[in-house]
């Protein structure tokens, strides 16, 4: 996925194949000023600019909200941690995409640089056969943007952590397409202590395995061996829970982020004025995923929530910011004729690397890696701790989940407060 595509929710096309992602549409009573609007373009909803706009004038002039990293961090209350000199220094996050961008250095430190965040090296690792980049290659710019998306988004709230971007050959898409080489790469990084948080803004339908309608799941949990022995090596691993709305009717969860091993994060919408205070508290964003799965068992840490999940492991298992309305701001330049900056949609793409970014600070404050998380995550949920913030309002698609009161298919636990997670986390 990339911040301009989305995961689509239909079998025809593969559960989880890229389509774009749907947007507001503007009014051609406001058209954006031309001091803002670049010559190479987007489209009128999604353009490419000169410099970000404000909220307030996304609002007026894109007919929907747009906000910075620095409205971020004020929503989910992270400038105390950063206070505390809490910012994921000395950890590592792995960002694990398909082909991945070139400029991607450049970029990171162009979008630093603008928002008065200090910049970080990105350490690339080029894992197998990795073509060189053709902007004119729609597959490889829209992973171009995927990682932009989850480059930028990570550092937004991590600024202190170390990026690994760990770039394959091969672009995932459905079923076993592309992820042994994503799985290769993930376990080499685990082996050489490159990592303590992994994020992964892919994702496909356990459907698409081979053997799936016969119940033989092999072709999928043959591949689990690199988050086995990240678990082993205390790797936290965050995967977004998919963008197709969610689906209540089947057992067929999107996977990795359906793994037990994994935590799947799923996507909220915000509403934030200029400086990132809410306005009106988080809903579920109508194109987040949540499944059951049927591969896997109700792991031991949703005991609490069996009411809702039964025998199966249901996603998502937290949420943060994911919603087209809303979007974060990204700088990019590995396309030349649409260099700036766009705000024009993630999905959970965003969520993901978001999470994995607070996950580093709580590692940062804990003094080592956290591992899995899940078991913490439940157990705040089970004691009402105010580390998580409940999701009441929205729903996930025609055939998804509505968000309520509690644990819910359509927001997980829902999202946090990050200050207080940090702590809660590092059981300070």
């Amino acid at each position: 996925m990339s911040a301009r595509l989305r995961l689509a929710a239909t079998a025809a096309a593969g559960a989880f194949a890229l389509a774009l992602l749907p947007t507001v549409a503007q009014s051609a009573a406001a058209p954006l000023p031309a001091v803002h609007l670049l010559r190479n373009a987007g489209s009128a909803n999604d353009p490419v600019l000169a410099a970000p706009l404000s909220t307030s004038d996304c609002v007026t002039q894109l007919h929907r909200a747009c906000y910075s990293p620095l409205q971020y961090r004020t929503a989910y209350d992270l400038d105390p941690l950063y206070q505390q000199g809490i910012t994921g220094a000395g950890r590592t996050i792995v960002i694990a995409d398909s082909f991945g961008s070139p400029t991607i250095q450049h970029d990171l430190d162009v979008y630093s640089a603008h928002w008065g965040i200090p910049s970080t090296q990105v350490e690339v690792v080029k894992w197998g056969q990795v073509p060189p980049f053709d902007p004119k290659n729609a597959d490889m710019d829209g992973w171009a943007g995927e990682t932009t998306l989850d480059v930028e988004g990570a550092h937004s709230l991590a600024p202190g952590a170390k990026i690994v971007l760990l770039e394959t050959g091969v672009a995932e898409t459905e079923g076993p397409v592309g992820v042994p080489e994503l799985m290769s790469g993930i376990n080499h990084l685990v082996n050489s202590n490159d990592a303590d948080v992994v994020s992964m803004s892919w994702a496909t339908s356990e459907g698409q395995f081979p053997g799936f309608d016969q119940g033989d799941y092999t072709s999928l949990t043959t591949l689990r061996y690199a988050f086995v022995n990240a678990v082993k090596h205390g790797v936290t691993l965050t995967a977004s829970s998919g963008d197709g709305g969610g689906d209540s009717k089947k057992l067929d969860a999107a996977w990795p982020a359906g793994d037990p091993l994994v935590t799947a994060v799923g996507g909220t919408e915000l509403a934030l004025n200029d400086q990132g205070t809410r306005t009106t508290p988080d809903i579920a964003w109508s194109g987040s995923g949540g499944e059951q799965s049927k591969v896997f068992a109700r792991p031991g840490y949703q005991d609490p929530v069996r009411s809702v999940v039964g025998d199966h492991r249901g996603t998502p298992d937290v949420s943060m910011a994911g919603s087209p309305n809303g979007a974060l701001w990204l700088y990019s330049s590995f396309d030349p004729a649409n260099t700036g900056w766009t705000a024009d949609g993630a999905g959970t793409s965003e969520s993901s690397p978001l999470f994995a970014a607070v996950v580093a600070l709580a590692d940062q404050a804990a003094g080592h890696r956290l591992g899995q998380i899940d078991n913490d995550l439940y157990r705040l949920y089970a004691h009402h701790s105010g580390a998580l913030v409940d999701v009441t309002s929205g729903s996930t698609g025609a055939d998804g989940y509505t968000a309520g009161p509690g644990y819910d298919q359509a927001t997980g636990v829902g999202t946090v407060d990050g200050a207080k997670l940090v702590h809660a986390l590092a059981h300070r």
